[in-house]
């Protein structure tokens, strides 16, 4: 069949702006090292081509031309591993009727896969016109304009202040550090890795094109640097939250010490011990490694002296852990680092920041504000 007639007579889909409104199932057929590269967020792979595939394809197309490489396509993308690939995309198709699919351009190989599904299955399911890239590009533009139609506020407060678990309570919010996976400090990394840039950036495009859709222009967020573990907001972004007013929310230092003693000790040690599938042996060295290197990470801030000091506690608490199985000597370590190391550091950021201060209060009294300010 002539490549130009792939996919001719087969449904295409232009409508970006629904497409991620409306959460549309995507079926990305684009090699796995292209969908890790970034991708996004209801996006399931299953590729026309896998890495070893596209790279042979790739050469013979610039070598010998489209059709050498269409004909190397079909002699390594057929028998088994065709049918294999056709059933996951019919698979995928019957369980989401509402889904499209795309490759990187919505070109060659999302048509052999649209024409594939169609002839085997006689399902037709819709391609995207232009593919990932349009998609991608869609969503730059989205997040380079849609800032400028937000009302940020930004929630500020001292480590350990809950204020994470705040923002989830309210509908009028976007959790940039739940994006990230990261919680914004040196001890912020979680078991599982962080995002690509990429992934990040569609999935936060996503996240404010849903909101502004919704009328929800004014949106709390919370305080955070320009760089959130690997990832870095995005410069039209970050410019609107540096200049929206903040609000401090005051938690008491012992109930701030309970928070981060349940959030990075007895959460992280779960989701560690549940990564390596139950296995607590291995799920307490990788707990351990994390601490101790979030901690090697502010060494040079500490000082050689307090980094010591904090060191051996920590490494106490750690051997009394892998002793007896209790945590409650992590207590010392968690009120060493967040009273007499962020405290300083955070008091003299909101220090720079008393000119957009708009409100001081408890976490009842926050709530309460912007409940006033129509923020629900």
């Amino acid at each position: 069949m002539n490549p130009k007639d792939l996919g001719k007579h087969l449904p295409l889909i232009d409508d970006l702006h629904s497409l991620f409104l409306f959460e549309k199932p995507l079926l990305d057929v684009r090699a796995p090292v292209e969908f890790l590269e970034g991708a996004f967020p209801n996006a399931v792979n299953h590729p026309l081509m896998d890495d070893a595939d596209r790279e042979a394809i790739g050469t013979c197309y610039k070598q010998q031309g489209q059709e050498a490489a269409i004909a190397l396509g079909m002699q390594r993308v057929s028998g088994d591993i065709k049918d294999a690939r056709v059933a996951a995309w019919a698979a995928f198709a019957r369980a989401h009727p509402d889904g499209v699919l795309y490759c990187f351009r919505g070109g060659l190989r999302s048509r052999i896969a649209q024409q594939l599904l169609y002839e085997y299955t006689g399902i037709e399911y819709p391609r995207v016109d232009g593919g990932y890239k349009r998609m991608r590009q869609f969503l730059l533009h989205q997040l380079d304009s849609l800032p400028n139609q937000l009302q940020p506020i930004i929630l500020s407060g001292r480590t350990g202040s809950g204020k994470t678990r705040f923002l989830q309570s309210i509908t009028q919010m976007i959790d940039l550090e739940g994006l990230a996976n990261h919680r914004g400090s040196a001890f912020g990394s979680q078991a599982h890795r962080q995002p690509t840039q990429i992934q990040f950036e569609n999935t936060l495009s996503i996240a404010l094109l849903r909101k502004v859709s919704q009328g929800q222009t004014a949106l709390v967020f919370e305080d955070e640097s320009r760089s959130i573990g690997s990832i870095h907001l995005p410069e039209t972004f970050f410019k609107q939250l540096s200049e929206a007013p903040v609000i401090l929310m005051q938690v008491p230092d012992e109930e701030r010490v309970e928070i981060s003693y349940q959030e990075y000790v007895l959460d992280n040690l779960h989701a560690f011990v549940t990564l390596h599938k139950g296995d607590e042996v291995a799920g307490f060295t990788a707990f351990s490694a994390y601490l101790l290197g979030s901690l090697d990470k502010i060494q040079r801030r500490l000082g050689g002296v307090r980094y010591q000091q904090i060191r051996q506690t920590l490494q106490a608490a750690l051997a009394h852990q892998e002793k007896t199985g209790k945590t409650e000597a992590h207590y010392d370590v968690v009120r060493l680092i967040l009273l007499d190391y962020y405290d300083p550091m955070y008091d003299y950021q909101i220090s720079k920041k008393q000119e957009r201060l708009v409100f001081t209060g408890s976490p009842a009294e926050v709530r309460e504000y912007l409940n006033a300010q129509g923020i629900h």
